[in-house]
């Protein structure tokens, strides 16, 4: 396989591994094993893959809420991920943050943000640590498109081009801020038009192919690390599933998702990969592999101990 189809390939199985993580996290909270609050990522996978795919180890990540594919496609394992989901000792936070609040200091991935558009101004935090620093690092930002409206986004990005900070902000728009579409919630559709309020270059694309983003985001992670200062990038995408387990998202006009399942970023990717050689078998032993992955996951979090009171108190009490 030549360099390109070797990169597809990598991200798609982190696409479909996403996938099937999030599908399993559906079923799991139907049961009762995962408890709170709970946003899936199926349907939006090519917009963490693509981008964090041209991340250096240094670099940081910081998302909102839904973050689990960012978590994933960062490097965290599905078995430390889904025993937080349960709430389990063995959870990248110890089972005390949650679905919301995925951490990983060795990675650079820092949250999982319950706080809407809070997190931007984190991210300018980050990227000016580490121009402060002398550092090659960059931090690349996630937001939903409803987080645009949110001081903190204003503030974070007012700073980052002030300072010519090492940073991208990715608008994760998905069309529905919640429940509130677009048009009742943004005075322009074409949100890259705010980056001209800071002097910032932007991109808007469609999402829904992984090149694409793989192709938009290292252009701008380039620019980052040599100096150049941060950039704005619109990603159109869409979620398949409710704002969250419990939004039966109702408000969508009748056959919009179905009209948006026919251009499924994995069947999709999964057809451009033929097209370049990768075989159906090469395709079905993935499909295995991953559902093993998955499986092992949900099983590791289920038989997992839960804090006891002592280990709880020495992570609230000082």
């Amino acid at each position: 396989m030549s360099a390109a189809a070797d990169r597809l390939f990598s991200m798609y199985q982190k696409m479909l591994l996403i996938r099937r993580f999030e599908e399993a996290a559906a079923k799991a909270y139907a049961t009762g094993k995962i408890r709170g609050f709970c946003h899936l990522y199926i349907g939006e996978e090519p917009v963490a893959v693509g981008a964090i795919e041209n991340l250096e180890p240094q670099d940081y990540v910081i998302a909102t809420y839904r973050e689990h594919g960012h978590a994933l496609a960062r490097g965290m394992t599905p078995r430390e991920i889904m025993a937080e989901l349960f709430g389990k000792a063995t959870g990248c936070s110890k089972g005390l943050g949650g679905s919301m609040h995925l951490f990983s200091r060795a990675l650079n991935f820092t949250g999982g943000h319950g706080i809407v558009g809070g997190h931007v101004a984190v991210a300018a935090g980050h990227a000016f640590a580490a121009k402060y620093r002398g550092t090659r690092a960059v931090t690349l930002c996630f937001i939903g498109e409803g987080g645009t409206n949110i001081g903190g986004f204003y503030e974070g990005l007012t700073y980052a081009s002030l300072w010519n900070l090492p940073a991208v902000f990715i608008i994760e728009n998905n069309l529905y801020a919640m429940g509130t579409p677009l048009y009742r919630s943004q005075p322009t559709y074409d949100l890259t038009r705010k980056a001209d309020a800071f002097n910032m270059p932007s991109h808007r694309i469609d999402a829904f192919n992984v090149e694409t983003v793989y192709d938009t985001v290292r252009k701008a992670v380039v620019r980052a690390r040599s100096g150049q200062g941060p950039t704005l990038i619109e990603m159109i995408t869409y979620r398949f599933r409710g704002h969250s387990m419990s939004d039966p998202a109702k408000y969508r006009p009748p056959g919009e998702l179905e009209e948006m399942k026919e251009k499924d970023p994995l069947d999709t990717t999964r057809e451009r990969l033929k097209t370049l050689g990768i075989s159906d078998a090469a395709l079905t032993d993935l499909d295995q592999k991953i559902d093993a992955t998955v499986e092992d996951a949900v099983q590791f979090a289920d038989a997992s101990p839960e804090l006891t009171y002592d280990e709880m108190k020495k992570y609230v009490f000082s």
